[in-house]
């Protein structure tokens, strides 16, 4: 398997390559010449939507996987590409693709959370912004794989029915003129690709303010860690603190107010 630095410039000389010999390139642009991305970029993205591959769509997470079940991600959209949508985190070797969708409404377009690694694979942020075109940015992650095919600690210990959809977390300010909001929902995220135990898994998370105004909305799915820690920034405080709603998709409610 190429190492992503030898995976980046093989994309960079193949338009050149291509068009010397006459040849439509089968990645579609993409830096790291993977199979499975045209045919996600039409599922994911849309069929006849325009797609930009762009370093302002930043996606952090680390080189090598030690735990593939709890691989930390961080995406951060520069904000000189203006009003962000909505963001897509897919990841093309995974068995289940689609990670989460973010739509930042008042908070800024930025995420951090955990998620399930199958085996090594780009992982992906695509940003949808005002006029509909995506920009897409990624990481190439290492693992020994095998995260989204065994079942989470609280699966195996029987424990994760006495704490299910608790929640815990809080507001802070990590620097000047900025907050963020960090909590953990409790829950076993089952992908339902363990023998015997079906998907089950948080799939609506809405962050609202004191007001019950809506700040922001998650849809998370079944790759998203056991028991996952969310983060988001705002550029002022919530009005009257925050209150999380949402649902699991066995219709289990999720409701909890941070302060």
């Amino acid at each position: 398997m190429l190492p992503a630095r030898r995976l980046l410039l093989a994309a960079l000389l193949w338009p050149a390559l291509a068009g010397a010999q006459g040849l439509a390139d089968p990645f579609e642009g993409d830096p790291y010449q993977s199979h499975p991305w045209p045919d996600m970029r039409r599922e994911y993205l849309g069929r006849d939507a325009r797609v930009v591959f762009d370093a302002r769509v930043q996606v952090q997470g680390p080189t090598f996987a030690e735990d593939p079940m709890n691989v930390p991600v961080s995406v951060r959209v520069d904000p000189a590409l203006g009003a962000v949508r909505e963001i897509v985190v897919l990841v093309d070797r995974n068995p289940i693709r689609r990670v989460l969708a973010y739509e930042p409404g008042q908070a800024l377009p930025a995420i951090a959370f955990r998620f399930k690694l199958e085996q090594a694979s780009p992982v992906r942020a695509a940003a949808r912004l005002a006029d509909g075109s995506w920009h897409v940015g990624g990481a190439w992650v290492d693992s020994a794989g095998g995260g989204c095919t065994a079942p989470g600690a609280t699966r195996r210990d029987g424990s994760w029915s006495r704490t299910l959809g608790e929640v815990s977390g809080r507001l802070f300010t990590p620097a000047p003129g900025a907050t963020r909001l960090r909590f953990k929902v409790m829950h076993p995220m089952d992908t339902g690709l363990v023998a015997g135990i079906p998907a089950f898994y948080i799939n609506r998370l809405s962050i609202r303010d004191g007001r019950e105004q809506e700040l922001a909305r998650l849809q998370a799915y079944e790759p998203v860690s056991e028991n996952p820690v969310f983060s988001f920034d705002f550029a002022t405080p919530p009005a009257g603190g925050v209150q999380l709603v949402g649902t699991d998709n066995n219709g289990n409610r999720i409701a909890s107010r941070l302060q």
